[in-house]
């Protein structure tokens, strides 16, 4: 194998047994678009040279077949997809003509304008023709002399291969300085360095390119190819030289008379259709300079025929499966295609709706704990068989609230309790959160005997459940301004708001005049302690690559408040405090009193009374009490300019209070960035990853909302930044890592903690 990426098939994961075996990529954005890579190089890894043949599948939908036919040869699939849920599953399908296996996955986060071809509806899957001169199948191609061209030099880490060799042609010279640019209006994204990268014909007007079926693709007479050609002018041209050609596909003129602008992108698309042989010709006019190519890529349009099963149940049926380490073959989409639906479920199908899961049975499988949360956001269920296992805990309101239930079973387990009131009136329904009494609250934090935390709603104390898990439990003081309002408020949306990223509601207790909300317990404090109070012991000081990380778990929880909660929902009070910490950095958003839900076609809610904490607090909302998620844009920004200064968000002088914000302004005027940096920081960062993360913080403070970005936005510029981080300390240190880069123990870490956003996970089976 020739390939700069070959380390990576040195090693390979196989699947013995089940016809379906996934991976799952989660915490993604809704609605995202990715260049999703899977790549495979068998090498007799069995010692059997037995050649497989199976199927990929990107979700329920056929990808393509993966045919192995020369064992030293590596094999790599690439598609440009749509994500509809925050999670994208790929799978691996038994044929019965081969064990299947996998060398490597790739998950690239595309901006949603490039590619307008795929959508929703459909996927582009790059063409994997084999040429004769080439190294690899996918068919992205340059026209130059590098072998390949990828990250850094495509920010999106395409392949760009070098077309195969022809013996009538030549590569232009690089003569010209500078970068050839794309136009403001754009949607490919084509790197300067492929678009320097052309080819001419010697002694001819003309250029031909073809291609034929690629047997992997499962192509016929109504198959689409849609097909990108990439031109630029990289020659001077004297006064009295012109290059003017005609581009055809399949002797269908696309553009008559193109002239390719000088050192700007022209990208020209086309489609063909069936099975058979296409071609793509270049035609020069009379006395013009012979054409040129910079780049070409062809896809196959892979149209989404199947329904995946809605990403509530999916994800609930997932974090079951997780949860109970269930052992069956449950794999990929619960109930999509029908011939792959997991077992002990059955699901209602309709041609205008996702499937739904309307039965789980789940007796004698040996689940032990409480009954997880999970249960409660299959909504559609009718029927829930959870007997003969050794559940523990109360039996949870919950189930209560599953508005379909009619059948219930929760016999021989270890339940304890009193049967919820719903449940006894509604015979076998119950409600979402467990249900805890002001005495059992005593009895967990030893009679309210260790405070880990203060606010403005009471006290916090750390407890202990039976089971010994570690919980903080939330108080309201009698001389709380939040009252029940905000209690109720924090309650349903926490009860109603589940992301990795979010602290996790357990309980809550209201009990007369006791009010009391129990979360999961966060042993590495607040992000502010972090910055200030504990800076000064070596042990707890943060690198920048720690901060990032932080900065995008924060950036990916609040994210998922404003795109995959129903409605959306804004936090308002954004800040250092707000941000918990695990003992290994992840971080998590808190305290959700003053959330405020806002309508999704407006995106915009009117307040009496502006909320918030001063430094944090939107300028534009204090002002005008429009409250917009670009609100909490703001407040993350002051977060981030946090981090990577020290500083807190407001500083007293001399009287005079200085924002942040307006600080380090001030010094980037002066091109200073060095000093905008924390002290713990500055000897040990990338100033370019610096530089990204300080300008996007400063983005987001912008005084006017509309200038602001998005938090889809924001988590893509941090994963941008963490990536130039990640480099520059791989290229520093001295140590190997597992795919054959140089990486040191705190990036391995760092790595690690991302994973699922980049690489996927494999489900338990």
């Amino acid at each position: 194998m020739q390939l700069d990426i070959a380390a990576r098939y040195w090693t390979v994961r196989f699947f013995p047994n089940g016809t379906r075996n996934c991976y799952t990529i989660k915490s993604l954005p809704p609605g995202g678009k990715f260049l999703v890579r899977a790549v495979f190089g068998y090498g007799n890894y069995d010692t059997l040279n037995r050649l497989p043949t199976f199927d990929l599948y990107l979700g329920v939908n056929y990808w393509t077949t993966v045919s192995i036919v020369n064992s030293s040869t590596p094999y790599v699939f690439e598609t440009i997809a749509v994500s509809p849920a925050n999670y994208l599953q790929i799978c691996l399908v038994n044929k019965g003509l081969g064990t299947p296996f996998i060398s490597g996955l790739d998950l690239r986060l595309l901006q949603e304008h490039l590619y307008p071809d795929s959508t929703a509806t459909q996927s582009l899957v790059l063409l994997s023709f084999f040429r004769r001169t080439v190294s690899f199948g996918p068919n992205r191609y340059h026209f130059g002399n590098q072998r390949h061209i990828r990250f850094p030099d495509d920010r999106y880490d395409r392949i760009w291969q070098k077309y195969e060799d022809v013996s009538t042609w030549t590569t232009l010279p690089d003569a010209i300085n500078g970068n050839v640019r794309n136009s403001p209006n754009d949607t490919y994204g084509a790197p300067s360095a492929v678009m320097r990268s052309a080819s001419t014909p010697v002694n001819s007007s003309r250029m031909d390119l073809w291609w034929s079926q690629d047997s992997s693709m499962n192509a016929d007479f109504n198959t689409k190819f849609f097909v990108a050609l990439y031109f630029s002018e990289v020659e001077t041209l004297e006064q009295n030289e012109f290059r003017q050609f005609d581009v055809l596909l399949d002797n269908i003129t696309l553009v008559n008379g193109f002239r390719p602008e000088q050192m700007l992108t022209t990208v020209i698309t086309g489609i063909a259709q069936g099975s058979g042989s296409h071609g793509i010709s270049l035609v020069a006019a009379l006395n013009s300079k012979p054409p040129v190519i910079s780049g070409l890529e062809i896809f196959l349009v892979r149209p989404k025929n199947e329904s995946a099963t809605d990403s509530g149940d999916a994800t609930a049926m997932m974090t079951i499966q997780t949860k109970y380490s269930i052992k069956r073959n449950w794999a990929g989409d619960p109930c999509s295609p029908i011939g792959f639906a997991w077992n002990d479920i059955n699901c209602s199908y309709s041609p205008s709706a996702p499937p739904r899961i309307t039965s789980l049975y789940m007796s004698s499988s040996r689940l032990m704990g409480e009954i997880d949360p999970s249960f409660g956001q299959l909504t559609m269920l009718q029927h829930l068989d959870l007997s003969d296992n050794s559940l523990s805990g109360q039996i949870p309101d919950f189930l209560g609230q599953l508005p379909s239930l009619i059948f219930l079973d929760l016999s021989s387990n270890n339940l304890r309790g009193s049967i919820p009131n719903n449940l006894l009136q509604r015979s076998l329904m119950g409600v979402l959160t467990l249900r805890f009494s002001y005495k059992e609250l005593k009895v967990i934090t030893e009679d309210f005997g260790n405070i880990i935390g203060r606010g403005g709603f009471g006290l916090v104390y750390i407890g202990k459940l039976e089971s010994g898990t570690l919980v903080a439990v939330k108080m309201r003081s009698q001389t709380s301004s939040q009252g029940n309002a905000e209690f109720l408020a924090e309650a349903r949306h926490l009860a109603r708001a589940h992301h990795k990223n979010l602290v996790s509601l357990i309980g809550y207790c209201k009990d007369r005049k006791h009010l009391g909300l129990v979360y999961e317990y966060m042993d590495g404090g607040n992000l502010d302690n972090r910055i200030s109070e504990l800076a000064c012991h070596a042990e707890y000081q943060l690198t920048w690559l720690q901060r990032l990380k932080i900065a995008l778990d924060s950036a990916c929880g609040l994210e998922y408040l404003h795109k995959s909660c129903s409605p959306p929902l804004i936090h308002r009070d954004v800040k250092t405090q707000n941000i918990l910490l695990t003992a290994s950095l992840e971080a998590k958003i808190a305290d959700f009193g003053l959330t405020r839900a806002f309508s999704s076609e407006t995106r915009t809610h009117t307040t009496t009374r502006p909320a918030g904490t001063l430094g944090y607090l939107d300028p534009e909302y204090y002002n005008t009490s429009h409250l917009s998620e670009k609100s909490d844009v703001f407040s993350f920004g002051v977060v981030l300019l946090v981090l990577i200064t020290g500083r807190p968000a407001i500083t007293v002088d001399n009287n005079e209070r200085t924002n942040v914000a307006h600080w380090v302004r001030g010094k980037l005027s002066e091109a200073d960035i060095e000093s905008v940096a924390d002290l713990i920081i500055r000897e040990d960062c990338d100033l370019n990853s610096l530089w990204k993360a300080t300008e996007l913080a400063l983005r987001c403070t912008e005084p006017a909302g509309r200038d602001r970005p998005t938090m889809t936005e924001v988590m893509e510029a941090l994963r941008e930044s963490l990536q130039l981080e990640t480099s520059s300390r791989s290229m520093k240190s001295g140590s190997v890592g597992t795919n054959g880069s140089v990486v040191d123990e705190e990036i391995e870490s760092v790595i690690g903690a991302i994973e699922s956003e980049r690489i996927g996970e494999t489900l338990s089976r």
